[in-house]
């Protein structure tokens, strides 16, 4: 198998384009996917009929907008190139119109009220920076997604707003430090995917897994995590066959999947890509997750996403590695080892460190879902509380800068401040900080608490869009400085002063964070009824007006749409537990306290002891009892929760009212599984799924 030249081999990537394309026609292209400039309408057409026959030549029938609405999943419809001709036959064709608008029907995707629901129309509209691919014998050319009225509907077309504005306001911060040769700055992110492995069979015998992708039920088994024996530890070799299978597919995707590993919990794995710019990445991410199931489907097994699906054992996250990159192939988070190059970094890292202490709401919100509830602040990933990780060294030297004193680094020469004498910053001076939320890795940030079912657009609108502002501001001032060296110092010392409180480089598991963390004033969003209404706060929605990335409409529609997502499923959820207390879980353990009766009427009609018997018989009844009528609380609350009409308001009786029941109901089945006999549970056990494979 020769790698290099299989891989991208379903991409219509530069090289393609290259040996396509007349050579004007892709300078022009390749000038819009390497600068960001508007596309040249005038050479679409070459370019869709180049696309059209390389497409087919692959074995491509089909084509598809391919684009990103609000459901957190990839959406298509697929067309064939046939067109018709005379004498009843038909030729492959495809237009410029055809490659660069679709008009998919709207009305069934999340608007959040941004369109009424008789305007069925949208458009979606290609995104020439992010490569067509084939997947499935369908030319996929991924587009963004507006409403008939222009209002945005997908994920895509904010992602890209947002990298504009950090490119538009990057570069007003590298002029100042004298670099007139970049042309672009852009974002990039490499995003570690966590996933769990089952078999099929026991997917299939689980309606909880079916229906919500997590088990509302489960006792811990007699084994977990506990002998800390699987991460890292030897692949097995079903799974190695799928991983194996599973890197094939994403390299003709053009997809950079380099590392793959056994996680922490039993059946838990990670595959981590190479880094990439921002909109490629997130779409990457979401084929690589859609792949993913395919590959596992063909190996007899079943790929689980979800944040937690398995209670007492670690969740899976989604890793997202962030930084700032030029067209000159710099990296602005780099410290570099001189002084010069470090006075920028440090001007870049403090428009972090200020951007996340000013938006810790919106951080925390972009990764708040129902699912990811269930991980965040448990033992394998960070608290709901943000805060930022930079490192021993890093922290010493920002200190010295507030201050205003020298800073003697470690074995190094004395260093004074100033801004042409700030000292050499090596990369990765201290081990990485597994508890933060957002830890510096030596020339990126690592945000850790995004959840591993989530579409990486979203945490990275709120990133790009927020450091943008941060630039801008310090652009501001520094320009209209007469000395900038002073006015550097002035803004370095103040912003650390202003902005400190949000590093933390300790523990963030310990009750004393958390205490130490409300004097500070930190926000503690504990779930996401609590988190996702402040999308919409005031300093919020002028945030992203004031960087073109949403509309006030379109932050407020969003909030809805999240809202009203949570309890969606939650719904499902408490819906799917009331069916299996009581079709499965009801009667199983009826049936065996049957079993357990009849013992005792035997043994006592030959005078045995049946002590033990009528104890556990006993106490099964009683929780089964309390099962059931925690089936009937819950039932009368959905009820309740259906009229209440305001969104905000439903999320907080399904945080506060709803899921404490469904919690009590679970507890009584899980002791019940623990005490019935295994021929009449009715499902497989945590035991059975977690190690099968």
């Amino acid at each position: 198998m020769k790698i290099p030249e299989m891989f991208g081999e379903s991409v219509f990537n530069l090289q393609v384009m290259q040996d396509k394309l007349p050579k004007d026609v892709f300078k022009s292209l390749k000038k819009t996917i390497d600068e960001g400039l508007p596309l040249d309408v005038s050479i679409a057409g070459i370019v869709a009929n180049a696309m059209k026959d390389w497409a087919v030549e692959k074995g491509a029938t089909h084509y598809t907008h391919w684009f990103q609405p609000m459901t957190g999943i990839t959406a298509e419809k697929h067309d064939s190139f046939i067109s018709p001709v005379k004498d009843g036959k038909v030729i492959m064709d495809f237009s410029w119109k055809e490659l660069v608008v679709g008009e998919p029907d709207a009305s069934s995707f999340p608007s959040g009220g941004v369109r009424a629901t008789f305007e069925a129309r949208g458009y979606t509209t290609w995104d020439p920076t992010s490569f067509a691919f084939i997947k499935d014998g369908t030319l996929c050319i991924p587009t963004a997604f507006v409403s008939y009225g222009g209002e945005v509907l997908d994920k895509k077309t904010p992602l890209l707003k947002s990298m504009r504005a950090l490119n538009k306001q990057a570069l007003r911060i590298l002029r100042l430090f004298g670099n007139t040769a970049v042309k672009r700055v852009f974002p990039t992110v490499g995003a570690e995917q966590e996933y769990f492995l089952i078999d099929r069979k026991m997917y299939d015998a689980r309606k909880d897994l079916v229906f919500s992708g997590r088990t509302l039920f489960g006792a811990k088994p007699p084994k977990g995590q506990e002998m800390e024996d699987h991460y890292f530890g030897p692949i097995k070799s079903r799974v190695s066959a799928f991983m194996h299978d599973l890197d094939i597919e994403l390299w003709k995707l053009g997809i950079l999947a380099k590392t793959e590993h056994n996680e922490v919990a039993p059946a838990q794995h990670e595959l981590a890509p190479i880094f990439t710019i921002t909109n490629v990445a997130s779409d990457q991410n979401q084929l690589m997750m859609e792949t993913m199931k395919k590959v596992a489907a063909k190996h007899g097994l079943y790929c689980l996403l979800h944040e937690k699906p398995f209670a007492g054992v670690n969740g899976s996250g989604k890793h997202n590695n962030w930084s700032m990159s030029t067209d000159t192939g710099v990296n602005l988070l780099d410290p570099g080892s001189t002084p010069a190059e470090n006075s920028q970094f440090l001007t870049f890292l403090l428009a972090v460190v200020k951007a996340v202490d000013e938006y810790q709401d919106l951080l925390r919100l972009s990764v708040a879902s129902a699912g990811n509830d269930h991980r965040l602040g448990a033992n394998e990933a960070p608290p709901a509380i943000v805060s930022m990780f930079i490192g021993e060294e890093l922290a010493e030297v920002i200190d010295a800068l507030e201050k205003d004193i020298k800073y003697r680094g470690k074995g190094k020469q004395v260093m004074k401040l100033g801004v042409d004498t700030l000292p050499d910053l090596p990369k990765d001076t201290t081990d990485r900080n597994r508890t933060s939320p957002f830890a510096f890795t030596g020339n990126k940030f690592e945000f850790r608490m995004l959840g591993s079912t989530f579409s990486i657009a979203g945490p990275n609108i709120i990133l790009n869009t927020i450091v943008a502002d941060e630039l801008r501001q310090f652009a501001d001032e520094l320009e209209g400085a007469e000395d900038f060296n002073a006015a550097l110092h002035d803004l370095v010392a103040r912003t650390i002063k202003d902005h400190k409180r949000i590093i933390f480089n300790g523990n963030n598991y310990t009750e004393e964070w958390a205490k130490e963390a409300k004097k500070r004033g930190l926000l503690n969003l504990r779930n996401s009824a609590e988190a996702l209404p402040y999308f919409a706060a005031k300093k919020n929605i002028e945030l992203f007006e004031r960087n073109d990335v949403f509309t006030e409409r379109e932050v407020r529609s969003r909030t809805e749409i999240m809202l009203e997502n949570y309890g969606k499923v939650l719904t499902i959820e408490a819906l799917t537990m009331i069916e299996m207390g009581k079709k499965d879980i009801f009667p199983a353990v009826n049936s065996y306290i049957a079993e357990l009766c009849g013992e005792i009427s035997s043994k006592k009609a030959m005078g045995l002891s049946c002590k033990a018997e009528e104890e556990l018989a006993a106490k099964l009844s009683a929780s089964n009892e309390a099962m059931y009528y925690k089936i009937g609380e819950i039932e009368r609350l959905l009820v309740e929760v259906k009229g209440i009409s305001d969104a905000e308001k439903s999320a907080r009786f399904f945080a506060d009212k709803v899921i404490p029941v469904m919690q009590e109901m679970r507890a009584y089945a899980d002791d019940m599984e623990v005490n019935t006999s295994k021929k009449y549970w009715p499902f497989p056990t945590y035991g059975d799924i977690l190690f099968s494979v």
